[in-house]
């Protein structure tokens, strides 16, 4: 029996998952760590994390977001959270972790940041853009 309850909702370049529990406790690493690396090899790649049902997380919870996303961000696809409480943000605050997540206020912003880093993979990536430096004279 899974331990995280969720929902998913999936849009043309992203996932999000709504978690229901309200507990993340450091026991729930394992299955979250399966739950982040499949939606990692299912399309769209890219994941957004909505976090407004839950009211307590662990460090250890914290530290996975932490190196999932790194390992998204590692394969050039996008991972966001949104929607934490005031308390989640106090607890992030107290870690090493606040600055390296991806976060944004509400689903809406995270839709966005997604949209605008698969637009700027697709210029990056783009084998049509050609740069010449002007002759010297």
């Amino acid at each position: 029996m899974s331990l995280i309850q969720y929902q998913t909702d999936t849009k043309e370049k992203f996932t999000v998952i709504t978690f229901l529990n309200t507990q993340l406790s450091s026991n729930l690493v394992p299955e979250l760590a399966e739950l982040t690396t499949k939606w990692g090899n299912t399309e769209p790649k890219n994941l957004v994390l909505n976090l407004k049902n839950v009211q307590n997380w662990d460090e250890e919870v914290i530290e996975h977001i932490a190196t999932a996303q790194g390992q998204y961000y590692e394969h050039n696809t996008s991972f966001v959270i949104c929607e934490l409480s005031d308390k989640l943000s106090d607890i992030l605050d107290k870690t090493d972790y606040a600055e390296l997540l991806n976060m944004t206020p509400t689903e809406s912003e995270a839709w966005d940041i997604v949209q605008m880093e698969e637009i700027e993979r697709e210029l990056l990536d783009s084998d049509d853009m050609e740069f010449s430096l002007p002759e010297a004279e």
